[in-house]
Order: structure tokens, then sequence, then C-alpha cells
């Protein structure tokens, strides 16, 4: 492992080249298919957040608004701000919980959930376009060594936190 205090081998130098190669590489794929997703749902009016609530809540049902902003990786505030739009758009509700009257479930109208019964298979499409570049076997692969990749990320500590 490389510490700040002292110079790197040669072979940690040619790690650390290779992760900072993998990150770039990796963002720029990240970037470029985004680009497609992005102009997709951006022909319906909405952002990819916006999407990504409606799906959410499309796939899984009425869900805790907290639990719709971890699912799609969005601050506090972004949550509230992004169901506010959608409900003056008339595609989703809030409801309250039962068990804790603090808490609100968001929920598709009747109307968001024609919109997204429409948007889907054409963004589906449309990802899958993005995607062409991989035959089947490599794109499993690719969901393996990324779900990896993820983990180990998720674990490790922040670099901020690194000697600590």
């Amino acid at each position: 492992m490389i510490t700040p205090n002292r110079a790197p081998t040669p072979a940690e130098s040619g790690e650390r080249t290779q992760a900072l190669k993998l990150w770039v590489v990796l963002s720029r794929a990240h970037d470029a298919i985004a680009e497609h997703a992005r102009a997709d749902v951006s022909r319906h009016g909405l952002t990819l957040a916006e999407f990504g609530i409606l799906e959410a809540l499309f796939h899984r049902g009425p869900m805790l608004l907290g639990e719709v902003q971890r699912r799609i990786l969005v601050s506090s505030g972004g949550i509230t701000y992004l169901v506010n739009r959608l409900e003056e758009r008339g595609l989703v509700e809030r409801r309250e919980c039962e068990e804790d009257r603090r808490a609100r479930y968001a929920a598709l109208t009747k109307e968001g959930e024609a919109l997204v019964r429409r948007v889907f298979p054409e963004h589906a499409e449309c990802l899958e376009h993005a995607l062409a570049g991989l035959d089947a076997d490599e794109k499993d692969e690719a969901i393996r060594l990324l779900r990896t990749l993820g983990r180990y990320a998720s674990e490790a500590r922040r670099c901020d936190q690194v000697g600590e």
C-alpha cells in the first residue's frame, strides 16, 4: 500500500499508473453512456435523476423518500426538489407513512406509470445501443468486475481517512 510518508516502489508506481488509467477510462465510458441516457430521457422532458425516481417507483412500488434518495444517489435536499417537480407535473404523489407520521412515501400516479410504461422500452433500447460495443460475455465480465470494484471501494477507507 502506498503511504504519503514515503516514495512509492517501482511496482507501486505501476499500480498507481494503472489505477489512474482505469479511473480515466471508467469515467470516460460512464460519461459517454450517460450522455446517451440523458439525451434519451430529455426527449420526454425529464432529467436522468427524475427518470431514475420514476423507474425506481415503477419497479419497486411506493418507497420512503429516504429509500428513493439512496437508490438514485442524490442528497436529501435534491430528492425533495426532484419529487416536488415530479409532483407538480402529476407524475408522483406523496403519501403518509402509517407507522411514522414524519415519514413520507413517494408513489407513481396513473400518469407517471403510463409515462414509464411508454418511455422505459425506448430507454432500454437506447442503453442497449450505447453498450453494443461489448458482446454478451464481455458484458457479463464487466458486470462481475465492476461489482467487485464497487464492493471494495465501498468498504475501503476513503482517501481523506488514510493515515488516521
